[in-house]
């Protein structure tokens, strides 16, 4: 029986592409590529450094991943990145996310979010949200120095919760993150918001958003 449900924080609860909606238009038809870059670079740093066993925390990941962005597409006023990265401190979620979490603790649910993020930029993205009345438990792996998909990241949502694995389920937008997860031997559940081809043997369970999770934990 699923007692704790452990949500990955960027792409599936928070909305990364949000900040460039919010804070670039003036980067005008370069927007959706910086943001995609910008993105993909973010988490290619992350495991990076991870391997090269020289950590740096994911606030820097992110702000190397944007000006390696804006330097490929053409650059940008100070203000510009300025802005951005204000936005992505307090990125937009995604419209199903409360309504399940409430959902999920009326259920009698734990909730946590486990993320490379750092605590202070979850904690940013959580107030901004407005999600901080719902008793999420805030983990980052900034106490570990370490990346996913690191089994000792995934370790730590049992370690900090008190509770063996069997009994979690983990949630992310990122098939990688789920097969990470259930590699070390937690339930994953691949939110897949956008309809992406099955990856790492397929064996996650799979849905198109979270609003379906209440009904398949239980």
């Amino acid at each position: 029986m699923i007692e704790v449900c452990v949500f990955d924080a960027y792409g599936t609860l928070f909305d990364v592409h949000s900040a460039v909606r919010r804070a670039g238009s003036a980067l005008g038809s370069r927007a959706s590529a910086v943001s995609a870059l910008w993105r993909t670079k973010q988490l290619e740093y992350s495991w990076v450094r991870s391997l090269m066993q020289r950590y740096v925390d994911f606030w820097d990941c992110t702000t190397d991943a944007l000006d390696h962005a804006l330097a490929v597409y053409g650059g940008a006023d100070p203000a510009v990145r300025a802005g951005l990265l204000d936005a992505y401190r307090t990125l937009d979620a995604y419209a199903d996310v409360r309504p399940t979490l409430e959902r999920l603790r009326d259920r009698g649910k734990r909730l946590a979010i486990l993320s490379n993020g750092t605590p202070e930029m979850l904690r940013h993205a959580v107030t901004a949200a407005r999600l901080e009345d719902l008793g999420l438990q805030i983990l980052s792996v900034d106490s570990l120095h370490v990346f996913k998909p690191d089994p000792r990241v995934y370790a730590l949502a049992g370690e900090a919760l008190g509770v063996p694995g069997r009994v979690i389920s983990f949630q992310s937008a990122n098939a990688w993150d789920v097969a990470g997860a259930m590699a070390y031997g937690l339930n994953g559940v691949w939110i897949n918001r956008i309809g992406a081809a099955p990856e790492y043997g397929g064996t996650a369970r799979m849905l198109p958003s979270l609003a379906g999770l209440p009904e398949l934990v239980g």
